[in-house]
């Protein structure tokens, strides 16, 4: 690579940068919302939004630039307009080209700018209040479509330990890390006949987990602990963990207590990052999206209790396999249900 080159890439990466700010913007303002039903003026958007006209010509403007609004300039003042696909995209938080909550996530990462240049220094962790509720909430959000929809309908039917206990009757599952409740809400509802216990450290992330399965008139199969899943003391027919084992401190303490708790011949799905197998110093987008939630969020986050494993986001499947071993299962299956962003792992006694 040259120079030129490697200004280049720099200079994209800037507009990437750019166009997630400005995104995060028109989410936070509600502009996309008001540009949904129609094509609209600056002046009209910045009356329906309750925002300074000056500003919402710019950012319509910038926003055209970006190629997220069409602009017709045939006349003044000149319309602009959001797409269905880019509002689907932006808005509809059922979608699985949802990525709203995304940016908001992204854009919750200044907040800890500071605090994670320090953790650099001192090799200590960044504390999960730090990172703030909108930090969860776009976690959450942006999980949400896949475990509402795919969860229930493309693995779980072709995952033949958990759909043959779950289509056999009454089957208790316990969710680790369960966030904001999706994925227990999406298995429940699924499966009528069983009831999931999800455990998560986070109290704002269990007070959400526990509305949402309310709204989704799933609350009486299904319930939130605000626990550190290393500390569960009871028995289940399966147990899952999603996109989390890589944020603990103590992963082999989970999966341990996980174990402890299946009954007979349970199993244990574990799905996080889809990384390479291993690392060979090559270019690769994937992996470097997930390096860059790792250097300021996940790593930082796992490293907040000390002792810490200090996986990070990149958790290739041999140290996901070390860390199954060691709590005591004996079977460790990479699935072969494919997904650009998630690797499925089934563990088993």
């Amino acid at each position: 690579m040259t120079a030129e080159d490697f200004a280049d890439q720099v200079h994209d990466a800037t507009l990437g940068y750019f166009q997630i700010l400005s995104m995060y913007l028109g989410l936070r303002l509600q502009l996309y919302e008001a540009l949904r039903d129609g094509p609209l003026t600056a002046d009209a958007l910045a009356g329906l939004a309750a925002i300074d006209a000056r500003y919402a010509r710019e950012w319509c403007e910038q926003q055209a630039s970006a190629g997220v609004l069409h602009a017709d300039v045939t006349n003044e003042p000149h319309m602009f307009r959001l797409s269905d696909d880019a509002a689907e995209s932006l808005l509809d938080t059922d979608s699985l080209s949802y990525l709203g909550a995304t940016i908001r996530q992204l854009a919750s990462l200044r907040a800890v700018i500071d605090p994670v240049v320090e953790a650099y220094r001192t090799g200590d962790g960044v504390p999960a209040e730090a990172f703030g509720t909108e930090s969860a909430d776009g976690q959450g959000g942006s999980n949400r479509p896949v475990y509402l929809r795919t969860l229930p309908n493309d693995w779980l039917p072709n995952i033949e330990p958990f759909h043959a206990k779950l289509s056999a009757g009454s089957t208790s599952v316990i969710d680790i890390g369960c966030g904001h409740g999706w994925s227990s809400i999406g298995l429940a509802r699924a499966y009528p006949d069983a009831t999931v216990d999800g455990y998560d450290p986070d109290t704002y992330s269990v007070e959400q987990a526990n509305i949402h399965a309310a709204e989704a008139g799933v609350a009486d199969r299904v319930r939130f602990h605000a626990v550190d899943a290393a500390t569960i003391d009871m028995t289940a027919d399966l147990g899952m963990a999603f996109e989390c084992i890589h944020d603990m401190p103590n992963p082999v303490e989970v999966l341990g207590a996980a174990r402890r708790a299946l009954r007979g011949d349970g199993s244990m799905l574990v799905v996080d990052e889809r990384v390479r197998d291993r690392f060979d110093g090559m270019p690769d987008r994937g992996d470097a999206y997930y390096y860059g939630w790792s250097i300021f969020d996940c790593l930082p986050a796992g490293r907040a209790q000390s002792p810490s494993a200090a996986t990070g986001t990149v958790m290739r499947p041999d140290v996901l396999r070390g860390y199954a071993d060691a709590a005591g299962f004996s079977r460790f299956e990479v699935l072969p249900i494919q997904h650009d962003a998630f690797r499925l792992y089934l563990l088993q006694p």
